[in-house]
């Protein structure tokens, strides 16, 4: 049970002020104890409503114009490598944090997906929520701890198996610099097409495409929809989110805008890998090059989706709110200043 700093009861006159001054659209704080009375919360909690508006302290209140609908969560799975016990990363020889395979590491990104997004329902109730995970390859025992692990949530969940020769018609066989595409490379951009395809498809406000090697801390989903409501509301535009600090955003000195989302500090990037949350808005009007970089390979493969972060905000989180489990000397890696070990830890 919640402990009060406020032991004495309000009087009347008190209880009067405070319902008034609320009618003016203004909140009491009690600067003795940092206490609200009339949300019974203190200063430092998450003070802010979806859908209505935004409240940081000392800064004040950000009315919300771009109210969340929907949100659906794609799960790119690749867990073939585990077929040979392999445990590197994909198109490279470095192994992973914690040295286990990759079916490891896919649990514990959807374990921790599922936990922030039973968390997000808490203070977005009005908005769907749905998880789709579309996999390629995968042995029959990971799909079933896949399949277990979404059935343990009340969320809508979906598991898309993508087809043996799907879009490989479409997919160019040759890079950019005139070399040939490993298989496991194909099989990444066949299933970052089949994620795009569901997204031009699928009925939903917002959409988050996400690779099967980050794990997310609990609040991170609540603060991304917080986020996104209150900057895109500031902004009157559509955003991208990226809910990593990578450790290259701080081996170059580049000039970044920085906005308080909900509990957290964020700053613009020019760059990221391809896990980042959008709005349907902005797929539509950026469908070309999405598919683009997923039939052919780009040097780097996100090199389309830096394109649009010229034109477009795409922000990142101060600090990260999921950590990318790669090798440990990976720039696009695991985010620096941040408890690993116990975040892994934590996802049971």
């Amino acid at each position: 049970m919640k402990n009060k700093l406020v032991s004495k009861k309000k009087s009347f006159l008190d209880k009067f002020f405070i319902k008034l001054i609320r009618k003016f659209g203004y909140e009491v704080i009690d600067q003795a104890n940092l206490y609200i009375p009339s949300k019974d919360l203190e200063a430092n909690e998450n003070l802010s409503e979806s859908g209505k508006q935004s409240i940081s302290i000392p800064l004040g209140k950000t009315e919300i114009t771009r109210k969340i609908k929907s949100l659906t969560i794609i799960i790119r799975s690749y867990t073939f490598g585990d077929v040979d016990g392999s445990k590197v990363m994909l198109d490279q020889n470095k192994k992973r944090i914690f040295d286990l395979p990759k079916i490891e590491y896919t649990i514990k990104t959807i374990k921790s997906v599922v936990k922030s997004c039973e968390m997000a329902n808490e203070s977005f109730k009005d908005i769907d929520i749905k998880i789709i995970i579309t996999d390629d390859k995968s042995k029959k025992e990971s799909l079933n701890r896949i399949n277990q692990v979404l059935k343990s949530s009340n969320l809508k969940t979906e598991v898309i198996n993508l087809k043996e020769n799907e879009f490989e018609d479409q997919i160019k066989k040759i890079d950019t610099e005139g070399k040939n595409i490993s298989k496991n490379m194909i099989s990444n951009m066949k299933n970052l097409f089949k994620s795009i395809q569901i997204a031009e498809t699928e009925e939903s406000d917002l959409f988050y495409f996400l690779e099967d090697d980050y794990i997310h801390t609990k609040e991170a989903v609540t603060e991304m929809l917080f986020t996104y409501e209150k900057i895109s509301s500031q902004l009157n535009q559509e955003l991208f989110l990226c809910p990593a600090d990578y450790p290259y955003l701080y081996s170059s000195i580049d000039n970044s805008k920085i906005f308080f989302g909900n509990m957290r500090h964020w700053r613009t990037v020019n760059e990221s890998l391809i896990t980042f949350l959008t709005s349907k808005k902005m797929i539509n009007k950026y469908l070309n090059e999405l598919k683009l970089m997923s039939t052919i390979r780009h040097h780097p493969m996100e090199l389309k989706l830096h394109e649009i972060y010229k034109k477009e905000y795409c922000i990142s989180p101060m600090p990260s709110l999921a950590m990318h489990a790669t090798n440990i000397n990976s720039t696009y890696g695991l985010p620096p200043n941040f408890n690993w070990k116990k975040l892994w830890d934590e996802i049971d």
